[in-house]
């Protein structure tokens, strides 16, 4: 049957086959039918992005085999076998992951409260004097760290002086999130399309001629253009905020409890109540998980006849048989309620009693959290993980792409997908257990808790953090065994415990990163970059350098929005590399350009720093188009001024 993706898998393969023929060689044309099929998975999201481009990494190996190239017209593989997964080893991924686990180390610190703390100290409740000491600290700790992880590490802070300041938080995450994505471009370590490019420019190097090879950038030489980009998105929220932010539901200077909180952001009425189970109810002999599912009900504490309590974690298990005489904690609307207690034969008591301290708001209540990028859960549900046994937290609700699905509708039984919000009601300890959890970013800060800080080892943190930028800096070591240093540091001393460190490596950006290498490489060597580039350069080769390169930075905005920012780089280095040969400029300006242009993503939350704010914030997709259209059209005018002031 005819399906929409199937329509446009379609489309796509006659595109490939028309492309093959005006291919000049055989190479070029395998290789142009590759690419459609990278942007295809990228586009549509058939595949995850990692195994995607995983996918696209064991095809070129395949192609390597003698018998299989032969059948294929080639007189050899499109890469190198014995350089396939060079990119695992290279000094760009390795840098990437010795970043994450910097960061990691300094979040553990506490650091991240002390910040908000100065934060509100400084800024106070107002909106216009908040906006820009969040926006700038993001974007500085951005720059030295991956975009999406100054993200999460935000998040909660955002939260915290949300609550403390009345503004909502609707009106911070997004310019936090813009700016963590512009942090990005104010080194060469602060996003992954510029941590790669150094690496891109070597390969690409590989087949150029002496007189056209390239230099590779230094760490700050990007650092001129990035800092007019944040000042820039900084300076357009202070003043259009007002206009293209999502209207504040209430007034600044109030606070809501979060009752109010929930049902404003996602609707959501639901309350505690007591029942007891007498003899004669037809709720006796029910699994809890048949009776969840049927009733839009959450059981939250169960009280056995003989007097035994359980809630939270190990303990209500959906497998569990209700049995006369039990009391039930339960978290539901009034009108689900009243259905409940009416169709079971159930006596519903005045108020709390039994639980009366154990769902106390200082023992228990209701949180958000989000799925990060990096979540070992992506893919899986609150059935399959067993969520309530396994991590203590009830899901009430699911909030995705602007839309809220409550208990009734499901909800245990949809994957979770990155940037998905789960409404939970949980034990705060249970709560805090998740702080230290890579698979989770808990938005709600408010809360009775103990921190699993370490803020002992702070100056441990800071010591081996100022060694990573000082072998940066003054020293001619790799920036990967520089960072390195600093990351081995960390666990050495006991900022990070090395089961830590891994959690905080995102291994799916790792092996995205990874897989996609030998692309370029294949892209390179076949003669197919340059193939573009003279073809390019036949339609615009007229036109001034400036236009040229600014097609250029449009088409890599282009790419950025419809599929991974390190994937449109690793596609069009090469190419913009073999266009400026083409028209006598400058092939590593051109190349630096399509790296910075990646971080071009505001117009739609396809960037995973959007993602990530989608569901705490509130925000739909007209929300991001709304503020982030006139942010895309300035960062590339900017952008563009200050390449050619610099260049």
């Amino acid at each position: 049957m005819l399906n929409k993706q199937n329509i446009l898998a379609i489309i796509f393969a006659i595109f490939a086959v028309w492309l093959s023929t005006i291919a000049p060689t055989t190479p070029i044309s395998w290789m142009l039918g590759i690419l459609v099929l990278t942007i295809y998975l990228f586009t549509f999201e058939v595949l995850e992005i990692d195994e995607a481009s995983i996918t696209i990494m064991i095809i070129l190996g395949l192609s390597s085999i003698p018998w299989i190239h032969t059948l294929m017209g080639l007189e050899e593989g499109l890469v190198d076998n014995q350089r396939l997964f060079d990119g695992f080893s290279s000094n760009a991924v390795m840098s990437i992951i010795a970043v994450m686990i910097i960061g990691a180390g300094l979040d553990k610190t506490g650091l991240m409260g002390k910040v908000a703390t100065f934060i509100l100290k400084v800024g106070g409740s107002s909106e216009p004097r908040v906006i820009p000491i969040i926006s700038s600290t993001v974007g500085f700790i951005s720059s030295f760290m991956q975009n999406v992880g100054a993200a999460a590490l935000f998040i909660p802070v955002v939260s915290r002086i949300s609550s403390r300041s009345g503004i909502p938080i609707s009106r911070l995450l997004m310019p936090m999130g813009f700016t963590a994505i512009l942090g990005g471009t104010i080194t060469m370590v602060g996003s992954s399309p510029l941590i790669l490019l150094n690496d891109l420019i070597l390969t690409t190097n590989q087949g150029l001629e002496v007189g056209q090879q390239m230099d590779t950038w230094g760490l700050f030489s990007v650092t001129p253009i990035g800092i007019a980009l944040v000042i820039t998105g900084i300076v357009y929220f202070v003043i259009v905020g007002r206009f293209v932010l999502p209207a504040a539901k209430k007034n600044q200077s109030e606070s809501v409890s979060a009752i109010e909180h929930f049902h404003q952001v996602y609707n959501i009425d639901y309350d505690l109540f007591e029942v007891n189970v007498p003899k004669d109810s037809n709720l006796i002999g029910m699994m809890l998980d048949d009776i969840e599912t049927a009733t839009k009900i959450r059981i939250i504490a169960i009280q056995t006849t003989e007097g035994r309590t359980f809630i939270g974690h190990h303990s209500v298990e959906r497998s569990t048989t209700i049995k006369a005489q039990m009391t039930l904690g339960v978290l539901t609307t009034k009108e689900h309620l009243d259905a409940f207690v009416q169709g079971f034969h159930l006596e519903l008591s005045d108020t709390i009693k039994k639980f009366s301290n154990l769902l106390s708001t200082q023992e228990c209540g209701t949180a958000e959290i989000v799925i990060p990028p990096n979540s070992s859960l992506i893919n899986q549900s609150a059935r399959d993980i067993w969520l309530r046994k396994t991590y203590g937290i009830a899901m009430v609700a699911l909030h995705r792409g602007g839309e809220t699905m409550q208990e009734g509708e499901g909800i245990r039984d949809i994957p979770f997908q990155s940037g998905d919000t789960l409404i939970v009601y949980t034990r705060w300890v249970d709560l805090d257990r998740l702080q230290s959890n890579t698979d989770f970013i808990v938005i709600t800060s408010e809360y009775p808790r103990q921190e699993e800080y370490r803020p002992e080892k702070i100056k441990w943190a800071s010591i081996f953090f100022a060694v990573a930028l000082f072998l940066v800096l003054f020293t001619d070591i790799k920036l990967s065994i520089a960072l390195m240093t600093g990351a081995l540091g960390m666990i050495l001393s006991g900022v990070l415990k090395i089961e830590e460190a891994y959690r905080a490596v995102s291994w799916k950006t790792v092996f995205l990163l990874a897989s996609l290498i030998p692309l370029g490489m294949a892209v390179s060597k076949t003669g197919t970059a340059l193939w573009i580039a003279q073809e390019t350069v036949k339609v615009v080769g007229d036109m001034a350098p400036w236009v040229i390169l600014t097609s250029i930075v449009i088409l890599a905005t282009f790419f950025t929005l419809v599929m991974s920012n390190v994937g449109a780089t690793i596609l069009l280095v090469p190419i913009a590399v073999n266009i400026a040969i083409q028209v006598g400029e400058n092939p590593a300006v051109y190349a630096l350009a399509v790296a910075i242009a990646t971080s071009n993503s505001f117009l739609i939350p396809t960037h995973q720093v959007n993602a990530l704010i989608m569901g705490p914030g509130g925000y739909k997709v007209a929300d991001f188009i709304k503020a982030g259209s006139l942010m895309t059209v300035l960062f590339i005018i900017v952008m563009m001024s200050m390449m050619s002031i610099i260049f």
